[in-house]
């Protein structure tokens, strides 16, 4: 899977609940451009929550691609991601995209690649970008010693302590939750 770097988002399915959340950093080199990007997105008519990491104009390239395969497969969440995945790997424009996304609805949740990757996380957990791994650690740990936890709590102290350590995270999260 490609390294998408500057920033982090992760998703979590818990307890019924779905959230998905992202720092607001955007960074060019090593400064800070921006600190307060919205990489969250709605989509569905509220069904569906999508999340991004990479280049900012690609992403947003992608989930407008994303939601053109949702309205053709009747908001198939699955169909959509599988579908746009085969684009992205086969359309010499989209090919030369950097990003990467989750989507996630109430009852799955998605990573989609540039390499055409549609994974379906272990433990009802995604998390892209340069803090994924501090993210993902740190939710995989609450879900299993904090379970009265609500997932957009779980999401929240995750992207705490992967800013505390990821130096392209920063502590301006965007969080949308799905009951």
């Amino acid at each position: 899977m490609e390294k998408v770097k500057a920033t982090t988002v992760l998703g979590i399915l818990h307890n019924g609940q779905l959230a998905v959340g992202a720092d607001g950093q955007a960074t060019m080199g090593n400064t800070v451009a921006k600190s307060n990007v919205k990489k969250i997105r709605v989509l569905a008519d509220g069904k569906i929550v999508a999340g991004f990491a990479g280049s900012t104009a690609d992403a947003f390239t992608l989930i407008e691609r994303f939601e053109q395969k949702l309205a053709a497969y009747s908001n198939s969440m699955k169909r959509a991601a599988i579908e746009l995945a085969k684009d992205w790997r086969t359309d010499r424009y989209l090919q030369k995209l950097e990003a990467m996304i989750i989507v996630a609805s109430k009852n799955e949740i998605l990573i989609i690649t540039g390499t055409g990757d549609v994974l379906e996380p272990d433990n009802h957990v995604a998390a892209i970008g340069s803090g994924s791994m501090y993210a993902q650690s740190a939710a995989l740990a609450l879900k299993k010693h904090a379970p009265h936890l609500t997932a957009e709590q779980i999401v929240r102290e995750s992207l705490t302590i992967a800013a505390d350590i990821c130096i392209y995270t920063n502590h301006n999260f965007v969080i949308e939750t799905i009951e």
